[in-house]
């Protein structure tokens, strides 16, 4: 094993898991995702920000769901129109 200093200097990790029944982020979460993933590119922040799909955040009633690490902050019940605001929480 390997350690080393992190690649990116905040991670936004955005649930996509899907459940056969009861609620879940699923799709609105891969469509959020791709949302943020275009905003970071277009302010220029690819290279500070990853966004990335993660499976069960384990809230799903809270969903969708997007967790920001390593700032430990859970931004829940996150529409399209929480992205640009989710940026500025990160400070960027």
């Amino acid at each position: 094993m390997q350690s080393a200093p992190s690649k990116f200097q905040k991670y936004l990790f955005v649930c996509e898991n899907n459940r056969d029944a009861g609620a879940c982020c699923g799709e609105k979460g891969s469509q959020l995702r791709e949302l943020l993933k275009k905003a970071v590119k277009e302010k220029g922040l690819a290279g500070k920000i990853r966004v990335s799909r993660a499976g069960c955040l384990d809230v799903c009633a809270d969903g969708p769901n997007v967790l920001l690490m390593p700032d430990n902050v859970w931004f829940k019940h996150v529409e399209a129109k929480d992205v640009e605001a989710i940026l500025q929480a990160i400070g960027e």
